[in-house]
């Protein structure tokens, strides 16, 4: 059985698409999967499953239409994907500390992408990039680090122009299901 999480895009944020977590608990176990846990209410569910990726997120986003009546993206990553990206961000101690220090709220934020993105998407991300807004990729995850607010970023407002869907998560949410992930295999 692999332990997968699944990341969903756009729930429960301003009052739009509402979808309780124990009724998405609910629904993950009628579709067999195990150990169902999810966290906080912006969609994160971690489960088991021997199902294929690319079929388990079809059968997820089917299944959350069909039963909630909103399309969203499931991003999935499996357990070591998500404790490998918890164990390599590539921004230094000294730039997260220096990010911190003129944040407003979380700094740290990884934004999880449904397939490497092409060239060609990375590329109009960098237009952009700004001394206060960074940005480095790594294979299906894109590391963001801010020296304001996520809220107000150009370069956050801006990832859908890299051509795969995406959902982003602080590090705080990261390192907790790391943990969650961890309870689980033990």
């Amino acid at each position: 059985m692999t332990i997968y999480a699944a990341l969903l895009r756009g729930i429960n944020v301003g009052g739009k698409n509402i979808i309780k977590m124990a009724d998405l608990k609910q629904k993950f176990e009628e579709m067999g999967l195990t150990k169902v846990k999810t966290y906080i209410q912006s969609g994160n569910v971690l489960f088991e499953s021997d199902e294929e990726e690319v079929s388990l997120q079809n059968r997820l986003e089917h299944e959350i239409e069909a039963t909630f009546g909103i399309t969203v993206p499931v991003i999935l990553r499996t357990a070591d994907e998500i404790k490998k990206v918890a164990n390599n961000c590539p921004f230094s101690k000294e730039e997260i500390s220096a990010a911190e220090a003129t944040a407003e709220g979380e700094s740290l934020y990884v934004s999880f992408l449904a397939q490497n993105p092409s060239l060609e998407g990375i590329e109009k991300l960098s237009i952009f990039k700004s001394p206060s807004e960074e940005y480095r990729v790594e294979g299906r995850d894109v590391y963001l680090l801010f020296g304001h607010s996520i809220r107000n970023s150009k370069l956050a407002n801006n990832l859908q122009k890299i051509d795969v869907s995406v959902t982003t998560r602080n590090w705080k949410t990261i390192n907790k299901l790391v943990a969650l992930i961890t309870e689980m295999e033990h």
